[in-house]
């Protein structure tokens, strides 16, 4: 049986002896996994004795109570993000708000629940709990292991995100339970972060959905002439009104009529993929420009941008599945890691090239190549 740390934090007795009692013969079992997870529970009655215990030993979760004696719950929320980035942490305290949620999110929070609690909840929770550290440890794996466990890593994930996010299951709740208000103009702003959460969601299992059909090499519709700039003209309209609210112009430059041999679904994918990363990361009053060109041989498509660059030694990993920057810019940035490694394979398939120029802070250019005539089959 594997054993996950737990650490409740909090100043109330009868909190932490009632997490210890609930939580100790209790397991978790999924059929994915190879066996049942058990649980060690740590406790400390201050955010002061937490920290001692963070620095002495590695732990799995946090349960963490915003109100506490000495350092409060989110400050102690980002010394844990500092100095054991992958431990979850849950803010579980009955003075839950709608500003604390919202900031121990930002910061890095996983979840949060309100105090009292039946021992079913806390169940439950440590249940959504376990299985995220599982799916995410999966992911490490993926670094080191063959295609045998990236298949079973795709076929978890791609089910098991089809159901709600932790977070958008807690704004539900405080929705139905009124917790701030009767209005609904109370709740806007719950519930557009709700949507943002699903939004990530659908467009990661879209792109794992594009990752495994290109792994099995199953082509979605018949290769066919496409046209290139009524292509990418199709994804600019798309990508124009979240440009709009980025406050992000996007500006198409072509001077000639080319079409590819191709699927234009795969096509799309990589317009689709690019337009929207060269917005997403870009900043206030930024710009997008994407040239395409042609000369007999080859079409060539640039896409420019002015947003935040990339550092140096991310570029070698950039087209690596599930590969994500980690920078102050792009915290709070959704995204799947992904859409680069599938525009990646992509190109492979039309015997193309893709290369990548940027500074920090000043933007980057991604170059693609693809030549003509591109057969995607042979």
């Amino acid at each position: 049986m594997n054993i996950l740390k737990i650490l409740v934090v909090d100043d109330e007795p009868g909190i932490r002896s009632g997490v210890s009692r609930i939580l100790t013969r209790f397991t978790v079992d999924y059929p994915f996994m190879d066996e049942q997870i058990g649980f060690e529970v740590l406790e400390a009655d201050s955010g002061e004795a937490g920290l001692a215990i963070i620095e002495r030993e590695p732990v799995d979760v946090v349960l963490l109570d915003n109100k506490l004696p000495g350092i409060q719950g989110i400050d102690l929320l980002k010394l844990i993000k500092e100095k054991q980035p992958d431990t979850l942490v849950t803010m579980i305290t009955s003075h839950a708000s709608l500003d604390v949620a919202i900031k121990a999110t930002s910061i890095g929070a996983h979840d949060f629940v309100p105090k009292p609690f039946t021992p079913q909840e806390l169940k439950s929770s440590i249940e959504n709990i376990t299985k995220h550290l599982f799916l995410k440890r999966m992911t490490s794996k993926l670094q080191k292991e063959g295609k045998q466990i990236r298949f079973q890593f795709l076929q978890v994930l791609s089910h098991e995100l089809k159901a709600p996010l932790n977070a958008v299951e807690g704004y539900l709740q405080m929705i139905t339970n009124r917790q701030f208000g009767s209005s609904i103009e109370d709740y806007q702003e719950i519930t557009q972060r709700a949507a943002e959460r699903l939004k990530g969601m659908r467009n990661l299992i879209m792109d794992l959905l594009d990752l495994t059909r290109f792994e099995t090499g199953k082509t979605p519709s018949v290769p066919q002439q496409v046209d290139i700039r009524a292509l990418a003209t199709a994804a600019v309209d798309l990508h124009k009104p979240y440009a709009i609210q980025k406050d992000v112009d996007i500006h198409l430059h072509t001077d000639c009529e080319v079409c590819l041999y191709g699927v234009p679904d795969e096509l799309e994918i990589i317009f689709n993929n690019l337009i929207s990363n060269a917005v997403k990361y870009n900043k206030k009053g930024g710009r997008v420009d994407i040239t395409i060109c042609c000369d007999g041989r080859a079409v060539t498509m640039e896409f420019k941008d002015t947003g935040i660059g990339i550092p140096e030694d991310a570029r070698k990993n950039l087209f690596t599945e599930f590969f994500r920057i980690k920078t102050a810019e792009t915290k709070g940035i959704q995204g799947s890691g992904l859409g680069l490694s599938i525009v990646k394979k992509i190109v492979d398939i039309y015997k193309g090239s893709i290369e990548v120029e940027s500074t920090p802070g000043e933007g980057s250019t991604f170059t693609l190549t693809l030549p003509l005539p591109a057969a995607v089959k042979d």
